[in-house]
């Protein structure tokens, strides 16, 4: 039976016909021949990286002929000191894309079949103000959901908060940080939030507990680690794979995968039996310490050795460590920390243990971060929904500090909530759902349930194929948008300006945000002609302007909080209901959950199967830059990590394509690499997530590698807040191409 809404390739109607096809090396090519004309050919505009979540701040260098031919990071920004990682500098790929979307698309159907026709502006908004108006006066406001991600999520959550919809979420809640931020709430009753307040420059250890740093890029704290080990801080990183940041550590550990929380409480034991916690800091500032010391005295390093695999002598040892260098000592919270279902209480065991050790709010531990607050221009009140979306899902993930977009998945599919409830389109900006939601057949089922699904993308990413209509945002390197105002150790604000005209018809979403909103009555909430307008008032009330701040790109303030760390002797106020850092958790406790992290065994892979880890690469950000001309340069595919004594028993070689089946038998689309090494554990298996693109409109990704998204079909979700932990899968090798074996 056809579906209702097919899958469209979107084949040539999208693009502008660049016949580009630039590299990385044309981009130096280009430089070089600029920088012999020597620096007086340039003119500079500031803008901030929107390639990844950590928005460096960045001058777009144009030559004479107004070319952009490179990106430099700003010198006193605090978030990249003048640097720009890989993805940074090779953000000019997603301005010179050849395969970007250009015009507006709608969907029809043409001799029975379902495509697109290119579109005007004009016409794509008359099908979406009528679509809308259709569901709201049908169904209401609430019916209406936004899947946001990056930037352009600002100006389309102005416009369905002024619609009356409860619905706007980012999937990189529920799919990577959200159960750090509430195991670190309910402890410290403060949300880590992103760049995270870790005092990397000056601590005296490091813990890495699946956290890549260095893969994953976070520009400023790869640098404060680099000048932490400069300057002798011990590094520890536990991880079945032997990563970048495994081999700058002092001491690896490579844990039996989904064990990690025994490792942690064992910590814990080691710690308080050997009176190694921070004595003052835990009396002045903790409740639930007795509680804490009961609950784990049987969870020694033997206990943990039989599960985790790591040697008594090492966990102890490693433990010293950290106590020595107690309170300069930082556990990491990490970031994608959705793993096996129970992540929240993993990520309370963390923060218990930095709380052991003294590390919040202290030097080289965690500092107390500071934002600028940004003035907003007047609008009327928003309307307030007649529900939301934890009414909804009833007493489903009641700690939950951020709509949950599974859930928004889930809401959408009929049965699944209460009818009137029922959410029935969407609109979807900056984040490739099909790759980014880890459980594809509910994608699918809400695809096929909704009535009308507007997408908002730069490139032709697998949502896009889902669409009704299809608008084409210009990338950061041609629009105003908001000004970054993230916290740090002193308040910062940057600019982002235009360094080029927007190719071909696309356009920023601030002007689609605007224009809709007029078409649907709701022009007093958008009041400004351009968007540079709202930047030039917002920062005359900080005491700059527009004009100066195309000058320097970023402004640095004076903290307002003179606290950056807690005054010792001080009995320092935390916003928990006890007042206190909370070893035993008393909201945890209320809502019916273990107060205390407690160890849960979790499935093991089947007899000839193996564990499925994904991570990230320094050249590439999920599955959004694979396509990129100058990254994917750097690297055209990801690769199948095998240990040597796995390869040994399926006679596995170096480069030698496989095909990956898991646990619930789908097969991955393409084949994928073997990279032979002893740098994973034999229980386990790697890949680069991001590849294994399935649109032939992706010149440069289709069919590159293999997608770990494809394999990811069990899904354990933290019943506390909602994260989908992706972590208990398991593949095995097919070794001939499953479409010639049939």
């Amino acid at each position: 039976m056809a579906s209702r809404r097919d899958f469209i390739k979107i084949s040539s109607l999208g693009f502008g016909g660049m016949a580009l096809g630039l590299t990385a090396c044309d981009l130096f090519k280009q430089t070089g021949a600029a920088l012999k004309g020597g620096a007086s050919v340039f003119s500079r505009v500031p803008t901030y990286c929107e390639v990844c979540f950590w928005k460096c701040a960045a001058w777009a260098y144009q030559n004479k002929e107004g070319t952009l031919v490179k990106l430099e990071g700003i010198e006193n920004d605090p978030h990249c000191h003048g640097r720009l990682c890989p993805r940074g500098t090779g953000g000019l790929g997603m301005y010179e894309d050849s395969d970007r979307l250009m015009t507006p698309l709608i969907r029809v159907t043409e001799n029975g079949q379902q495509t697109y026709r290119p579109a005007s502006w004009e016409e794509a908004f008359d099908l979406i103000e009528r679509k809308w108006k259709e569901t709201i006066n049908t169904y209401g406001p609430e019916s209406m959901a936004l899947f946001k991600h990056g930037s352009s999520g600002d100006h389309f959550g102005t416009l369905f908060k002024a619609l009356g919809s409860p619905y706007s979420t980012s999937p990189s809640y529920a799919q990577c940080r959200g159960p750090r931020e509430v195991g670190f709430y309910t402890t410290f009753g403060s949300y880590i939030n992103s760049p995270e307040p870790t005092d990397i420059r000056d601590t005296r250890c490091l813990v890495l507990i699946g956290s890549h740093i260095g893969e994953n890029m976070h520009n400023g704290q790869v640098q404060e680690m680099a000048d932490a080990i400069d300057k002798g801080a011990d590094i520890i990183t536990v991880d079945p794979r032997f990563s970048t940041a495994a081999s700058k550590s002092t001491h690896w550990l490579p844990i039996k995968p989904a064990t990690d929380l025994a490792l942690l409480l064992a910590w814990i034991h080691v710690i308080i039996e050997e009176g190694w916690y921070d004595k003052e800091y835990v009396e002045r500032h903790t409740v639930g310490f007795e509680q804490l010391k009961r609950h784990v005295r049987n969870m020694t390093p033997e206990w943990a050795y039989g599960i985790t695999t790591i040697k008594p002598e090492q966990i102890r040892e490693t433990a010293r460590v950290m106590a020595n260098a107690s309170p300069a000592v930082i556990v990491h919270p990490g970031r994608h920390v959705v793993w096996y279902g129970d992540d929240t209480q993993r990520t309370r065991a963390i923060a218990i243990l930095n709380a052991l050790l003294g590390s919040w709010g202290r030097r080289g531990g965690f500092y107390f971060p500071e934002s600028k607050s940004l003035p907003s221009m007047e609008h009327p009140p928003y309307p307030k929904p007649r529900w939301s979306w934890d009414m909804v899902m009833g007493d489903k993930y009641p700690l939950a500090g951020s709509s949950v977009s599974n859930a928004l998945v889930d809401a959408s599919i009929p049965g699944m909530v209460d009818e009137q409830y029922r959410i029935r389109s969407w609109m979807v900006s900056g984040t490739n759902l099909p790759e980014t939601m880890p459980d594809k057949q509910q994608f699918l089922k809400a695809v096929e349930a909704l009535d009308f699904i507007v997408v908002v993308d730069t490139m032709p990413m697998e949502i896009t194929g889902y669409a009704d209509v299809v608008l084409p945002e210009c990338t950061y390197l041609e629009r105003y948008d908001s000004l970054r105002s993230s916290p740090g150790r002193e308040p910062s604000v940057a600019l982002r300006a235009p360094a080029a005209e927007p190719k071909g018809d696309s356009k920023p979403a601030s002007w689609m945000a605007k224009e809709l909103g007029k078409r649907m009555g709701l022009d007093d909430f958008f009041p400004y002609e351009d968007y540079s307008e709202v930047l030039d008032w917002q920062l005359k009330q900080l005491g700059t302007s527009l004009e100066a701040m195309k000058k320097v790109g970023v402004k640095n303030y004076e903290r307002e909080n003179p606290y950056l760390y807690m005054p010792e002797g001080v009995d320092w106020p935390f916003n928990t209901p006890s007042g206190k850092i909370e070893l035993y958790s008393s909201t945890l406790k209320q809502y019916g959950f273990d107060p205390m992290p407690n160890y849960v065994e979790h499935p093991q892979a089947p007899e000839g199967f193996y564990r499925l880890i994904y991570g990230r690469a320094p050249a590439h950000t999920f599955s959004r830059t694979s396509n990129n001309p100058y990254l994917s340069d750097l690297m055209k595919e990801n690769a199948l990590w095998v240990n040597p004594k796995v390869a040994k028993l399926w006679g596995l070689e170096k480069g030698q394509k496989i095909w990956l089946k898991n646990q619930d038998d789908v097969v991955s689309s393409f084949p994928i690499k073997v990279r032979v090494t002893e740098r994973i554990r034999w229980d386990s298996v790697y890949m680069v997530h991001g590849f294994g693109h399935q649109r032939k409109e992706l010149t440069r990704a289709y069919g590159r590698g293999a997608s770990d998204t494809e394999m990811i079909t069990n899904v354990m979700v933290d019943p506390i807040m909602g994260g989908t932990g992706m972590r208990g899968n398991f593949v095995t090798f097919i070794l001939e191409d499953p479409k010639e074996i049939g």
